[in-house]
């Protein structure tokens, strides 16, 4: 189900979104609450799947897909808020592992 949108296709998309409602976006404050609470929601349905505590037969199935898409959604809006361009985030710490930790893990053998 891949759409091929970019980060920043994906911060506009959740911008215009959050623009069409008085209230706009949360405070950061708040967005680092509804954050913790859906990563919680996240490690529960992990815990379920791959943990050692089922879920009770009257807990509704989510799927984990859906809880990290929910923690998608509000970092984006968290940067958004905080005019945080994802795509430049992404590459400075992609730089950081690739300088800095480049030695830090055991690589794979190339054949």
């Amino acid at each position: 189900m891949s759409s091929g949108k970019s980060m920043k296709d994906l911060q506009t998309e959740v911008d215009t979104y959050i623009g069409q409602f008085k209230e706009g976006y949360f405070s950061p404050l708040a967005m680092m609450a509804r954050m913790t609470e859906e990563l919680g929601e996240l490690a529960r349905e992990v815990n379920h799947y791959y943990g050692e505590k089922p879920k009770k037969s009257t807990e509704n199935e989510k799927a984990i897909e859906e809880e990290v898409g929910d923690i998608l959604f509000v970092l984006i809006c968290l940067a958004n808020s905080l005019n945080i361009d994802l795509e430049e985030a992404h590459d400075y710490v992609m730089n950081k592992f690739n300088t800095r930790d480049k030695d830090r893990w055991t690589r794979i053998d190339e054949k």
